[in-house]
């Protein structure tokens, strides 16, 4: 197991600029990117929102990062936290410090990790154990320490976890033995896991709306996406006409609501560059309203928001050189790029402390 104890490492900023603390004493909105290109795979960037994304500094973090699998924080602790595989390929943990940029531990999770998220109140990470994986359950680990305190069975092949702002913790499965068509839901007090579902088929990425009474679903073998009603179950089909292939589908990979939840903005396969915006002001009667082409000649794998839903963020492939690209959402125009990302996460200053975090997944920020 690799374990580094607490304030071990430190961490090297460039360029050298000050901390994080420092930087925001007069307020900010900052992007912070896990970069995935193989020149700086596992570094964090920071970009200045409200100064088109300038990139403040790049935090270097810890070695013998092969691939970045999801990024969480909390605004209470303010702790990050970023699920990756070493080239050996054991599912690893770091915890940093956002406000003096250190990290505070590195740990490898048993038996794997994938996109993990974490509890409100700061004090307890839901790794799943890798879409890859055999093991049939999720790890719940202390975010303090990286100690492994409890699992949740449910099935196999567990990847893209969620804690939206209305909770519960909804969880996903690549399994192909049925379990895999289901929306899992696990309660954060007692562990009680229930499901949804079935879908048509094996379930991608996916986004809750802020009443946690919607979801919209990435499927298999869909062009287009699938939307539940959380409250009822009921499940309804949204196809995308006119699409560039009868063959094939696989997966179209990518979808998050606008934080207003008036859209929801859907990537698609690996070799169609473009994205698709749907009209979600009836989530149950979704109305495709846009087509967006990329300035990749391939398609995106993953996207979200920032918190006031300014700007999109569309990811490249897995672990691709391309830069992520930054549309905005008003004007449905693409405005810029950052270093690669698909695991990026806004993050407030006011006065020099966090004032709130925003989320890897496009979740939904509507509170009606």
């Amino acid at each position: 197991m690799l374990v580094l104890a607490a304030g071990a490492l430190a961490i090297r900023s460039v360029p050298l600029l000050a901390t994080s603390a420092e930087y925001a004493s007069l307020s900010a909105r900052n992007l912070y990117a896990v970069n995935q290109s193989s020149k700086n795979r596992g570094s964090i960037s920071i970009y200045d929102i409200d100064a088109g994304h300038r990139l403040i500094k790049t935090i270097h973090t810890v070695p013998d990062v092969a691939d970045v699998r999801g990024v969480a924080v909390s605004a209470v602790t303010g702790k990050l936290y970023v699920a990756y595989r070493n080239t050996a390929g054991v599912g690893t943990i770091y915890c940093v410090n956002v406000i003096n940029e250190t990290v505070l531990w590195n740990k490898a999770i048993n038996a794997g990790v994938d996109r993990l998220a974490i509890n409100p109140n700061g004090q307890l990470l839901y790794v799943p154990t890798g879409e890859e994986g055999s093991a049939n359950y999720i790890n719940v680990v202390d975010a303090n320490t990286g100690d492994i305190v409890r699992r949740v069975y449910f099935s196999n092949r567990s990847h893209d976890t969620l804690y939206p702002l209305s909770g519960p913790i909804f969880q996903e499965t690549k399994a192909t033995d049925g379990s895999g068509h289901y929306l899992y839901l696990i309660d954060p007090s007692s562990y009680a896991v229930s499901r949804i579902g079935p879908y048509s088929g094996i379930l991608g990425p996916y986004a809750v709306d802020g009443t946690s009474s919607y979801a919209v679903n990435n499927v298999t073998d869909l062009w287009g996406m699938q939307v539940v009603n959380l409250k009822t179950g009921q499940i309804i089909t949204a196809n995308i006409p006119n699409h560039p292939s009868s063959g094939d589908v696989g997966l179209l990979h990518g979808i998050g609501w606008s934080p207003d939840q008036s859209e929801v903005w859907q990537s698609s396969t690996w070799n169609d560059p473009h994205i698709y915006v749907w009209d979600t002001l009836n989530p149950m009667a979704p109305i495709l309203k846009k087509r967006l082409a990329l300035r990749s000649s391939r398609g995106a794998h993953w996207l979200t928001f920032d918190i006031r839903g300014d700007h999109a963020y569309v990811a490249p492939n897995k672990n691709s050189d391309e830069d992520t690209e930054i549309f905005n959402t008003r004007a449905h125009t693409s405005v810029g790029v950052i270093g690669s990302s698909e695991d990026m996460l806004e993050i407030d200053f006011l006065n020099g402390k966090i004032s709130q975090v925003g989320d890897q997944f496009g979740i939904g920020r509507a509170l009606r």
